[in-house]
């Protein structure tokens, strides 16, 4: 639709992910480039692009509603407090898709019909179904039949809708990506390979991506009755059949592989930055004051109760260079050799975020040591940034980030999946897993969940330790810190075999917990935080936050007995689209409630979408 292409044909600019000068031998006039210039396969790689960049920015807000996290500002910071009336990355979610991703999809799938290249009409159905869905997880009604047609003004549909028709779309990316790709008019099409920068032109990692995208999906409706999910229904069976054919290895995973190099290349469209390195270090890793929470702490190490330490746990919470003093906290951990400090978690549950804390550490070059300059806060020492760094656009000698370049000594390690080359994963088999383990543990099987999700936390181990292996292959002087040094199979062993428990004592709240630590940048942890209503007999060492919970002002946007259910719509939609957003008020969950103007008013982020509602 008009409101959506204002902006997009700057991709039919971008098309390639090689020098500029390639994109300008596509176009047929040069000097105004149109949308038809881009030819299918060129199209992909920037679809891909945009397309984990915008999961992982949103999924770098949403995170912190689940308790794991915690920054010192007004947006992440806001959402793990539960200040609903903080800003979010709907912006980004709403532009970025409609205008860099959602806009491409029909050219795409009818220049690849035409040309009988089923594989890219397969991602072109692929990223409308994937874009969408994660548009109605965070806004519930959008505009969807109609959003880029030649209304300006495009009407909304409801949750139900949109859903159904994700489903649709994956239904028929997945029989695209079954048939074999024909020549038409002795033309033989394009290679998938040629433009297909996540599986490297695999079609059978696509269709294992989108079996598990659709048990993904159809898990969303637990709170459906049982039937069959192209009515809305919960549908346990057509759940395990997607997840048999979906990744049973994490060979079958779908990873992207970071570089950075500081590559002149850039995305013009969103932040103007290097397009090689990971999202999630945009917005985690190159980042200050963002630190981990002491539920995420406690569930690290340890899990259950059980006295066991995660193996994960040394790559997933922070490491600083450090020395012991006197009156350093006990119950801290050090490395072998005395010189790496691990951080502490923040706790939740008491006032250290309304007295000031945690307050942002200092360097002293003098005595090559941590301080805070503030005497009410000196204690705060213990917990240190996820921050990183970089070769390429940071500039520094490693991945490591030194507050002071000049000192190593002042050298912080980052976290695993926040590092400029840190993997993203858009579809894994630890994901797999674990739904698989949920869904047969709702159906009463216990010894069938324990295995999945045993194997589950095995997968997810295993990923950690295979890139631990790449990032000391390329830098062998990472090891001496241990968010860097190889898991050993004995202390894996050791975890699997007694930190999990059983198939007697499995609940769903561990089968959660450790999909949630397995995927913490992931926007299923939102998703499954509200699906089971926020329990905290579920989700392991969680509760609401001691400052929510006494900052009454809070209780004007999330009341006690409310939580964080959607976003309020992109300021795009509230300031040019408000007809129709009010239009669709009737069939949206809860909101006659709200009156006039439901959509800006002070409670719009407590309603739930429609698979999160008893909507029928």
């Amino acid at each position: 639709m008009k409101l959506y292409k204002k902006i997009i044909l700057g991709v039919a600019a971008c098309v390639a992910l090689s020098a500029c000068d390639d994109w300008l031998d596509v176009n047929t006039n040069p000097n105004t480039p149109i949308s038809t210039d881009a030819e299918f396969h060129q199209r992909l790689p920037w679809m891909q692009f945009y397309m984990e960049h915008i999961y992982h920015i949103v999924a770098s807000n949403t995170s912190f509603y689940c308790g794991h996290f915690y920054r010192n500002n007004a947006r992440e910071g806001g959402a793990a407090k539960w200040q609903l009336d903080s800003s979010t990355r709907a912006a980004n979610a709403q532009q970025w898709f409609f205008t860099q991703v959602g806009v491409n999809c029909n050219d795409l799938y009818n220049q690849a019909m035409e040309a009988g290249a089923y594989h890219y009409a397969g991602a072109a159905k692929f990223f409308r179904a994937y874009g969408f869905m994660m548009l109605t997880d965070l806004f519930g009604e959008i505009p969807y039949n109609d959003a880029f047609g030649e209304n300006p003004s495009p009407v909304y549909d409801n949750g139900k809708t949109i859903f159904l028709g994700c489903i649709t779309d994956i239904d028929e990316a997945i029989e695209l990506f079954s048939r074999q790709q024909e020549a038409i008019n002795n033309v033989t099409p394009v290679d998938l390979v040629e433009g297909d920068s996540w599986n490297g032109g695999d079609a059978d990692k696509w269709l294992k991506m989108c079996y598990l995208l659709k048990a993904r999906w159809l898990n969303h409706l637990v709170k459906k009755e049982a039937g069959n999910y192209k009515d809305g229904k919960y549908d346990a069976p057509e759940i395990l059949n997607c997840l048999a054919k979906a990744q049973q290895s994490n060979a079958d995973n779908t990873v992207i592989k970071h570089t950075d190099t500081n590559t002149p290349s850039h995305d013009v469209l969103g932040w103007n930055e290097p397009i090689d390195y990971s999202a999630l270090y945009s917005c985690i890793g190159m980042n200050s004051n963002i630190y981990i929470t002491k539920c995420y702490y406690d569930n690290l190490t340890n899990f259950d109760g059980k006295g066991i330490e995660d193996p994960r746990a040394d790559k997933f919470i922070p490491w600083t260079r450090s020395m012991k003093g006197p009156e350093t906290p006990i119950d801290i951990k050090w490395s072998d050799d005395g010189l790496w400090r691990r951080s502490m978690g923040v706790d939740m549950q008491t006032d250290i975020l309304s007295q000031s804390g945690p307050y942002a550490l200092s360097f002293d070059a003098t005595t090559q040591s941590w301080y805070c300059d503030s005497p009410t806060r000196k204690g705060d020492t213990i917990y240190v940034w996820t921050t990183c760094g970089g070769t390429g656009y940071a500039g520094g000698v490693d991945i490591l980030y030194r507050r002071n370049k000049s000192y190593d000594t002042s050298a912080l390690s980052g976290v695993f999946y926040a590092r400029p080359t840190s993997p993203s994963l858009m579809a894994s088999y630890s994901e797999a897993c674990f739904i698989k383990a949920e869904t047969l543990f709702r159906q009463g099987d216990k010894s069938g969940a324990f295995i999945a999700y045993k194997e589950g936390v095995k997968a997810s181990i295993d990923f950690v330790n295979d890139q631990i292996g790449v990032w000391t292959s390329e830098d062998g002087k990472l090891e001496s810190c241990p968010s860097f040094t190889h898991i050993e199979q004995a202390d894996i062993d050791n975890f699997l075999n007694n930190a999990l428990g059983n198939s007697s004592d499995i609940t769903l709240g561990k089968i959660l917990t450790q999909k949630m630590l397995a995927m913490p940048y992931s926007n299923e942890n939102w998703n499954d935080m509200r699906r089971c209503d926020y329990d905290t007999n579920i989700f392991m060492n969680w509760d609401k936050s001691y400052y929510y919970r006494n900052t009454p002002a809070g209780f004007t946007y999330c009341p006690e007995d409310k939580s964080p259910r959607r976003w309020k719509q992109a300021s795009y939609e509230l300031t040019y689209n408000t007809t129709n957003l009010a239009a669709i008020g009737s069939q949206v969950p809860g909101a006659a409630e709200l009156g006039e103007g439901w959509y800006n008013n002070n409670l719009i982020c407590t309603l739930p979408v429609w698979w999160d509602s008893n909507q029928e």
